[in-house]
């Protein structure tokens, strides 16, 4: 398991290498000026130049590379010229509201689709088949924007029975101490239920947006993959067996569909992280998304490069930890790696 892991992070190295450039290079080439958004739309050339010379976005490419090279070798991502802090404290203090937000949508997807998924590969052709292929093809159709308003307007507008949705909490409540970021978890560390409540009932309707956006993929491969797992010779020998019906299928035929659920499961994730910046911005969440969004708006180049950098080293440990599940789930794997 220890040299498939060190082969796998071998293979991720140039991949970290090239999003480091790419992004550097796209931030270069976006349109806008930044001394010119900085300096005000009444400010003169030379105060433009000047705030121009101050970044560094008078000197040549290749020096500005080998200076951004320099400073991330050292863990510093520059500092925003939006907020003024270092794009590092940015990313700690927002990161885990995205990371919050994503995670619950998952698991509420997760919740939904698997056991949808296992009952209409076992039941196919009946009514739950069929409403298998309506929450596919529904949530495949709906951007999630939408999907956000729509439900903005139907449970907060006209039912009120959601709270207004702008950010994590309620103006009434204030944050329990920080310990993980987490409003979920920090509140039931520091035992306040209330504020448990309050953040509970701010997080659902995003995280049911992505879950809705989400729901697709997982249904479909866990419906797809069971199918081909019900059919195997295994689990014909298992029936035959006599062994009951929930055993042949929790037991045998699940575990070996799991595999590219798993797959199915990662991929999801890194699209959930790049739909948080649409919800995001609809329920005004103070995650990484809206940092990025701002930022861009204000052709800010440290925050965007640090967001990319982010976003893709997550990828990659995302990857990784679906590479450790696959030797947990299937332990062929470990012995091929």
């Amino acid at each position: 398991m220890l040299r498939m892991i060190a082969a796998r992070l071998k293979t991720t190295i140039p991949s970290v290498i090239g999003v480091i450039i790419v992004t550097f290079l796209l931030t270069r080439v976006l349109p806008g000026d930044t001394a010119a958004y900085f300096a005000g739309p009444a400010a003169s050339n030379e105060a433009i130049a000047d705030i121009r010379s101050k970044l560094g976005l008078d000197q040549p490419l290749p020096v500005q590379f080998v200076s951004y090279v320099a400073a991330l070798v050292k863990g510093d991502l520059g500092t925003s010229l939006t907020t003024g802090q270092p794009v590092t404290a940015d990313l700690a203090q927002r990161l885990p509201a995205s990371a919050e937000l994503t995670l619950i949508g998952l698991l509420i997807s997760m919740a939904i689709a698997l056991p949808l998924g296992v009952l209409a590969a076992v039941r196919q052709g009946s009514w739950i088949d069929h409403l298998c292929r309506i929450v596919a093809t529904a949530g495949v159709s709906l951007p999630v924007f939408f999907t956000g308003l729509l439900l903005v307007y139907v449970f907060y507008f006209i039912l009120g029975w959601a709270p207004a949705p702008l950010g994590r909490l309620d103006v009434f409540f204030s944050e329990p101490p920080r310990v993980t970021g987490f409003l979920l978890i920090d509140s039931l560390i520091a035992r306040d239920l209330d504020t448990f409540r309050a953040a509970l009932s701010q997080i659902l309707l995003p995280a049911l947006t992505l879950a809705i956006f989400s729901l697709a993929p997982i249904t479909r491969m866990t419906r797809a993959s069971m199918l081909a797992v019900l059919g195997a010779d295994f689990v014909r020998t298992a029936r035959a067996s006599g062994l009951s019906s929930r055993k042949v299928i929790g037991t045998y035929a699940f575990r070996n569909a799991m595999l590219p659920v798993v797959t199915t499961l990662g991929m999801v994730f890194s699209f959930l992280l790049g739909a948080n910046v649409l919800v995001e911005k609809v329920f005004a969440w103070p995650g990484v998304g809206s940092y990025a969004v701002e930022a861009l708006l204000a052709s800010d180049y440290a925050p965007i490069q640090g967001f990319v950098l982010t976003m893709a080293i997550l990828y990659v440990a995302l990857n990784l930890m679906i590479d450790i599940l696959y030797g947990v789930i299937d332990p062929r794997v470990r012995l091929e790696g």
